[in-house]
């Protein structure tokens, strides 16, 4: 079996290395993780009579998924949280990330960034590259869009959430994005896992169209193991025999990520909803049904939307939106502290050099 050993933040180089040289005598296949994870595989007991006593050596425990990194064992069954910006997704708080599909113009993307600053929302999302179904379609503006998320988050404080397709745009994403976000579509491009894997950039995972829970957090682990501990999971519906929406949003699956794997959840009402008058029901049920937070989509002109248009929540609504979920979470007792109250405070490290935000993009190593 898959036996994991959680080390104590304060172990050493040195420490890591005895524990690392005593699991190779005692088992196969030892991977080191992270600085304080290692997984092998070997008798359970056998393993914890070789290290258990060290006193750099927290925990150890089987596994029986393939996903030591993720699962709920690694943490000892404590859920984690992301950083973003000024905010924290994960306990204690319920987070809204809210914006446009996808940047088609500087006055359309700063008016929507106003609006979800205004809104008490707590993260701007915007496509600069979109994957359509179409090559058709409204692909996006590139390294354009980019440009324009960079001025909206200076112009708002929000830290910026966008989708990235191709490895070959992380070096112009990077400066200007602070979580990358992984389509439903990418979420088995392993090359893109393992590249993101080397960052030390927040990742937001969307689950795929037809994979299971196991499979995500099986995608979510090629993220990990490369190092990277920032990921957030979304669940944002798949495709069952029903016609009668876009997608059928798998709520059920929130509290069964939740109980396999300490990684923070989200959902996207807006993908599986697929008409704007559904949305708000279906962030309601995610916030009472125990995820961290949301992450929707909202424009000042849905109906001249290039992207997704049927879907799109107007600005205006988005008040009632934030407010509603923030109540049954509240409810649900989900959120201890009300991260409104303390947005001005965000805002204003959020913008300053070396702030949060600043420290969240770093270069590949």
């Amino acid at each position: 079996m898959t036996v994991i050993v959680v080390l104590r933040e304060t172990a050493t180089e040195s420490e890591m290395s005895q524990v690392l040289n005593l699991a190779d005598r005692v088992g196969s296949d030892v991977r080191r993780h992270n600085p304080s994870l290692l997984s092998l595989t070997g008798d359970l007991a056998r393993v914890d009579q070789a290290v258990a006593h060290l006193p750099q050596v927290r925990h150890v425990a089987g596994v029986s998924g393939q996903y030591p990194c993720a699962s709920a064992q690694s943490r000892l069954g404590l859920p984690s949280s992301v950083r973003l910006g000024g905010a924290t997704i994960g306990p204690g708080g319920f987070s809204v990330i809210a914006g446009p599909c996808s940047v088609e113009s500087r006055d359309q993307l700063i008016e929507v960034a106003h609006a979800v600053r205004d809104s008490g929302a707590h993260a701007l999302r915007g496509g600069a590259f979109k994957p359509r179904s179409s090559p058709y379609a409204f692909q996006g503006l590139g390294r354009r869009g980019l440009a324009l998320l960079a001025e909206a988050r200076r112009a708002t404080g929000l830290p910026v959430v966008s989708e990235v397709l191709d490895v070959r745009d992380l070096d112009a994403m990077l400066p200007a994005v602070d979580m990358l976000q992984v389509g439903a579509r990418n979420m088995q491009n392993y090359a893109l896992l393992r590249e993101l894997g080397r960052l030390r950039v927040p990742v937001l995972l969307k689950r795929g169209l037809a994979a299971t829970v196991d499979e995500t957090l099986m995608a979510a682990e090629y993220i990990l193991d490369g190092g990277n501990p920032d990921v957030v999971l979304c669940e944002r519906g798949i495709r069952t025999f029903e016609t009668g929406y876009r997608f059928t949003l798998d709520i059920a699956a929130v509290p069964v990520f939740k109980e396999r794997s300490h990684l923070p959840v989200i959902v996207d009402p807006s993908h599986a909803a697929g008409e704007t008058s559904r949305v708000l029901p279906l962030a309601l049920a995610a916030a009472a049904c125990g995820a961290d937070g949301i992450i929707v989509e909202t424009h000042c002109d849905p109906a001249a939307a290039l992207c997704d248009g049927k879907q799109a929540l107007p600005t205006h609504r988005l008040p009632e939106l934030v407010d509603g979920v923030l109540g049954v979470a509240r409810a649900a007792g989900r959120v201890t502290t009300d991260r409104r109250d303390t947005r001005e405070r965000e805002l204003v490290l959020a913008g300053t050099p070396g702030g949060p935000v600043a420290q969240a993009r770093t270069v590949r190593r």
